[in-house]
């Protein structure tokens, strides 16, 4: 008869909640919405549940602050520090922080597409619960996969964390990249450019292509424009080849052809492209004149990544030799451009690779999560070298775990 329940079947209620209904009006208008009405519809939903004082932070361009986006219905108040502030501590730890003041509540929660975070959500309320904090975790996840979706045809959400002039060099570097930071159970990678505003031919890439984790790292001789269109073949070249699913050797006879084809004899870039297999911890790398990464064991420097080395992409060097490594579960490497250790200090000595591994030591003793390891080293860095950064300075920090992570795809 109608209505009744199918002998071994068990009933579900469909109908829809509170948060469903909260949530699935931004997810039911989010494809034809405009990105200047994200703001007022989040802060109308988080109005439902008794929030106010609404502020989106976004991550500028230097990792330095959170910036406020401006817009309709947000409170739009001073950049907060990521060091030393509630939103950058929700920032960098990300999970939410809550500080109470005057009798209410304000609650800052980081906005993560997928796991690169992209800045926090900050609302006050008079008191929170666990439903809200549930509620607002999953908008705040929300609103970050909005924002990224809507970066792609909008201006406003770089020109809010852009803080200084960038130059067209920097602009088409930061096109380039793919997110400063991933994670999964099995491994994590952040890395950091610097200048932020006037970086030119260093850049990175990397792939998760289920078990095998592909990276490389470049360095584009020269600066300005033409620094930034060797930078952009080399990945193009390197990302055509991966997709291709050819080994590391042959990546850089393509690359190596690529650059030399269209910038002739005398232009190069270094690099290091590397595989690693997140289930077991293989990693294989070739080597064309690059810096050879660091090995970091039970927080510290425990041995260079050396490898034999092939000349830079473009000047047509023999078939690189595969290099080969079993890492073991927490170890971490370092890959870094040559503009860490190459700047003159006050005297006209560089700062070399031993001052490099001796900072590096120290970060690592003072500093556990992969984001806030690369971001400290980067500054701390700067900070010996003078503040000075007169060469493009880029590092990737990645650390393999193991396990896998078949446990997110099954419902409790």
């Amino acid at each position: 008869m109608e209505g009744e329940q199918k002998p071994g079947t068990i009933e579900v209620d469909r109908s829809e909640g509170f948060g469903e209904r909260l949530l699935g009006a931004l997810l039911d208008r989010a494809h034809e919405m405009p990105p200047e009405l994200i703001a007022p519809l989040v802060a109308e939903e988080v109005s439902r549940i008794g929030g106010r004082n609404l502020s989106i932070l976004l991550q500028d361009y230097e990792q330095m602050f959170l910036v406020p986006l401006p817009g309709r219905r947000l409170t739009v108040g001073d950049p907060q520090p990521v060091e030393d502030s509630p939103a950058g501590t929700a920032f960098l730890n990300r999970k939410t922080v809550e500080v109470p003041h005057d009798g209410s509540v304000r609650m800052y929660l980081p906005l993560l597409d997928g796991s690169d975070q992209i800045g926090v959500m900050a609302v006050t309320l008079e008191s929170v619960d666990d439903d809200d904090r549930r509620l607002l975790r999953r908008l705040a996840g929300l609103v970050a996969d909005m924002i990224v979706t809507k970066d792609a045809y909008t201006d406003m959400f770089f020109q809010a964390r852009r803080r200084a002039p960038m130059n067209v060099a920097a602009e088409i570097q930061w096109s380039l990249l793919p997110p400063l930071s991933m994670s999964v159970p099995q491994v994590e990678l952040a890395g950091i450019l610097e200048p932020a505003y006037d970086v030119a031919g260093d850049s990175f890439d990397y792939a998760l292509n289920g078990d095998i984790l592909h990276v490389a790292m470049i360095d584009a001789m020269g600066h300005g424009l033409d620094a930034a269109t060797m930078a952009t073949v080399a990945i193009g070249a390197y990302r055509h080849t991966r997709r291709a699913n050819t080994d590391l050797s042959q990546v850089y006879e393509f690359m190596d052809r690529a650059i030399h084809e269209q910038f002739g004899a005398d232009h190069f870039v270094t690099a290091q492209m590397m595989c690693l297999n997140i289930a077991t911890g293989h990693m294989q790398w070739v080597n064309a004149g690059h810096p050879a990464p660091l090995l970091i064991r039970d927080r510290a420097v425990a041995d260079r990544l050396e490898s034999p080395t092939t000349l830079p992409v473009g000047f047509g060097g023999e078939q690189p030799q595969v290099s080969e490594r079993m890492l073991e579960p927490g170890d971490r490497f370092l890959c870094f451009t040559d503009g860490l250790i190459e700047e003159r200090q006050a005297g006209g000595e560089q700062f070399g690779e031993e001052q490099l591994i001796e900072i590096t030591n120290l970060v690592v003793r003072d500093h556990t999560a992969v984001r806030a390891v690369a971001r400290a080293l980067s500054l701390a860095l700067k900070l010996e070298r003078g503040g000075v950064t007169s060469d493009d300075a880029t590092l990737l920090l990645i650390e393999w775990r193991g396990g896998d992570a078949d446990h997110l795809a099954t419902l409790d």
